[in-house]
């Protein structure tokens, strides 16, 4: 399963699983530009099984409600990949800040609730696309506390901090969810997939973008190249040792020495899974985050990485 799949890396990694056969749903937000995606990779791969399903990563509710419909109609999940990513200010629709909302929170949430079905299979794995800008990124509990954001204002300066903050959060929980999956079928990874020529920069002012366009015309790599260590997160042998690892350029990399605090991802993930319980829920979706809390093992060890 696939959130954020329509265009881009996304799109071309969703198109090369279902060349390789996998059934495939593609999780995203806007309706016509998914149904194309589906026709697109069905008539280039051939396969028939390319489904869409609405998921609004701005929305808890829609993250919920994705998740009930997938259980009831897909009986098995191996990969799930959370990939969708966006720079822009705003607020979802829970009042968070739009870009630690939909790039990180939904993602959170929507993993928790998929977590049963994902240790049903023999072997199953969590990809996390994260960014090099992690780096640059941090994380204010305080902030977090009163404003349900990492960055303090809207401008374009601090839309583009947040993205850094959000990117590091994908980090911190990949590593922490390998804790807390130690022992169990499941493996889970992050990466940076290159600096790419996308739509994450859709949301960008006028000035920016005429600033930001031409450039990554002249030097990101296409889409097809950005997808390769996404696919190699998801297909490659023999890396289950390495969970909760950062990749990039198909190969293992260091991480920020914020990326590596075990304490900071612990406090993160418990900030989160309050965050994630607010809102509105049927007994149904409760019960769902409910058992994949308390079958989550509690943090073991350290991560020595």
């Amino acid at each position: 399963m696939y959130a954020g799949s329509n265009t881009g890396i996304g799109k071309t990694t969703a198109l090369d699983l279902a060349k390789r056969g996998a059934r495939v749903i593609l999780a995203c937000r806007n309706k016509e530009k998914a149904e194309a995606a589906v026709y697109d990779i069905r008539k280039e791969s051939g396969n028939p099984e390319v489904l869409y399903m609405h998921l609004d990563l701005a929305s808890l509710k829609s993250v919920r409600d994705f998740a009930e419909t997938f259980l009831k109609s897909e009986p098995r999940l191996d990969l799930l990949i959370n990939n969708a990513g966006l720079i822009a200010s705003g607020r979802t629709e829970d009042g968070f800040g739009m870009a630690f909302g939909v790039n990180h929170l939904g993602h959170f949430l929507l993993t928790l609730l998929l977590l049963d079905r994902l240790k049903q299979a023999e072997h199953s794995r969590v990809i996390n696309v994260s960014a090099l800008l992690h780096r640059l990124g941090s994380v204010d509990f305080n902030l977090l506390n009163t404003h349900k954001d990492l960055v303090t204002g809207q401008s374009s300066w601090h839309a583009f901090r947040a993205y850094c903050h959000s990117k590091l959060c994908n980090v911190l929980f990949t590593r922490e969810l390998a804790n807390r999956l130690e022992g169990t079928s499941v493996t889970c990874y992050c990466l940076h997939p290159g600096v790419i020529s996308t739509e994450i920069g859709r949301n960008m002012g006028v000035l920016q973008k005429l600033l930001f366009l031409p450039m990554s015309k002249l030097f990101f790599m296409d889409p097809e190249g950005g997808a390769q260590t996404t696919l190699y997160c998801a297909l490659q042998e023999g890396l289950e040792p390495l969970s909760g690892r950062y990749f990039s350029s198909c190969a293992l990399q260091n991480v920020s020495a914020r990326g590596r605090d075990d304490a900071l991802a612990k406090k993160l993930w418990e900030v989160l899974f309050c965050f994630a319980s607010l809102g509105g829920s049927s007994v149904s979706h409760l019960a769902a985050f409910d058992s994949g809390r308390h079958n989550l093992k509690s943090l073991q060890r350290p991560l020595s990485r």
